[in-house]
């Protein structure tokens, strides 16, 4: 039974440590990462407009996987992007 224990709390330990590896790794990866995007058009600008941007209008779709296109953040244009991950940047 004690070694039954112990076997899970080592699992999850392991599983947890292997998290956070994985987590420090997606963080340290700059926005917006380059990779096969399969976001459609009306997607892509649900997607900006779901992190706050508003007036979501010019995307295009780059050949390394990122939309482009020009929005308004509080009322300022700017342009965004968003990468095949979901990441919303201001270029």
């Amino acid at each position: 039974m004690k070694g039954t224990i112990a076997a899970i709390a080592l699992s999850a330990t392991l599983v947890s440590v292997a998290g956070l590896t994985l987590a420090q790794e997606r963080a340290s990866v700059k926005a917006p990462v380059s990779g096969e995007n399969s976001f459609t058009k009306a997607q892509a600008k649900a997607w900006i407009e779901g992190a706050g941007y508003t007036h979501v209008a010019d995307l295009v779709l780059g050949t390394d996987g990122v939309w482009r296109g020009s929005a308004r953040l509080n009322g300022i244009p700017s342009l965004v992007r968003l990468d095949y991950q979901g990441n919303v940047t201001k270029h």
